[in-house]
């Protein structure tokens, strides 16, 4: 392949990536990272559910805001059963007899 057909070949390529959205940029991180920041941009390339989810959450951590407080209780807030009439109440018994 010639030279000239090589780059042809590399502009028509990234081209098309920057039509679907993806952008070429330079990254500086540990080489022990490579890997894990490939498949995180793989992942939020796909923009799908997972790259959602992935984003939020990549996002929460690099603002450096602190972990939001209260989160169970608005998960129990949301429960179907809330107002439903559950008995709660446990019999109280004295245990078994154990010989030592």
């Amino acid at each position: 392949m010639s030279n000239a057909a090589q780059k042809r070949a590399i502009r028509n390529y990234r081209s098309r990536q920057a039509e679907r959205g993806i952008a070429r940029f330079e990254v500086q991180a540990l080489d022990a990272d490579r890997d894990l920041i490939r498949a995180l941009a793989r992942r939020l390339a796909d923009d799908g559910p997972e790259a959602t989810q992935a984003r939020t959450m990549v996002q929460k951590i690099v603002s450096g805001e602190p972990p939001h407080q209260g989160g169970i209780l608005q998960a129990l807030r949301r429960s179907p059963l809330v107002g439903a009439d559950l008995e709660l109440g446990r019999a109280r018994e004295e245990g078994r007899r154990v010989d030592l």
